[in-house]
């Protein structure tokens, strides 16, 4: 936790906040350690990036939250798109 917080320019106080607000739950070691992935540290950079703007730790997780969920959806609906595309006679067909 600690080089995660150094790398992100924080305090582990904020990193344990993050997991508080379930922004993410990080691995853990054989010996208890939180291990974070690149992922988890995009989103505590973005985090951190709202919070340094002034909003609330927990309203900046919801924030983040919510983009990740309207990008995922967004990414499924242009797969579902281009699946139709690729066979327009199943949209009419109602399948």
């Amino acid at each position: 936790m600690g080089r995660a917080a150094e790398i992100l320019g924080v305090t582990p106080g904020f990193l344990r906040g993050l997991d508080a607000a379930k922004l993410f739950v990080p691995q853990r070691s054989a010996g208890g350690h939180r291990r974070y992935s690149r992922y988890q540290l995009r989103l505590a950079h973005r985090a951190r990036d709202l919070v340094d703007q002034g909003t609330a730790l927990e309203a900046a997780c919801r924030i983040i939250i919510l983009e990740d969920q309207l990008a995922e959806a967004q990414r499924i609906n242009a797969q579902l798109r281009t699946r139709l595309d690729q066979n327009p006679a199943q949209a009419t067909e109602g399948g």
